[in-house]
């Protein structure tokens, strides 16, 4: 690790802590890109390879699952308004202190911890959690200290996209349609200027 933690310009101490805790034998490391993943789609795949559901040998009682690490945590995309509707709220302990923030402060404070906080809300409340965090590794760009382990880069199952009902496909094809005229109208109303144009030069 030595030649990939020079290579590596952040936070080495935190990228390597509490990795000497996990009993690395046997453990694959899968590699997660995460640039214009959806998050809660991509958070959903890291849980089951940290739980190691995806091995034929899953036990609920043992930790089995595999190292993650997780690159471009930065580029991370979200559907709908969750840019700004999404909040994360805590309580410091004092009479009135609950703060708040909201997802788009949160991705220019610290993207790693949304895709963090993501993973850990869905993997089961129990004493096997903490050491799952440990096999979690966000970077928020591209580089990462383990360059000189066995990588594997994981492949993201394709995307299911059920079938369009029939009233929002109606409305779609009337608004292509109504786009498709507004620019022919253009291109004719150009056309008669220019029409016009060359009738007063000559």
């Amino acid at each position: 690790m030595s030649g990939a933690a020079q290579a590596f310009s952040g936070n080495l101490k935190k990228a390597v802590a509490g990795i000497r805790r996990i009993n690395l034998e046997g453990l694959r490391w899968r590699v997660f890109d995460a640039k214009g993943q959806v998050l809660g789609r991509l958070a959903s795949q890291i849980s089951t390879v940290v739980q190691g559901k995806d091995k034929p040998t899953y036990a609920p009682n043992r930790d089995d699952g595999d190292m993650c690490i997780v690159l471009n945590a930065k580029d991370i995309c979200v559907t709908g308004r969750k840019l700004t509707n999404k909040f994360y709220r805590w309580h410091t302990g004092y009479i009135g202190h609950l703060k708040e923030r909201s997802l788009k402060d949160q991705m220019a404070k610290d993207p790693t911890e949304v895709i963090r906080k993501a993973v850990l809300r869905m993997l089961p409340r129990n004493k096997l959690r903490d050491d799952r965090d440990r096999k979690l590794r966000i970077f928020p760009g591209s580089e990462h200290p383990f360059g000189d382990k066995l990588l594997e880069p994981y492949v993201m199952p394709p995307r299911q996209v059920r079938e369009m009902r029939p009233r929002a496909r109606r409305a779609m094809i009337r608004a292509q349609k109504k786009a498709e005229q507004q620019e022919g109208g253009k291109i004719t109303s150009k056309g008669k200027k220019r029409d016009e144009q060359t009738v007063l030069t000559s």
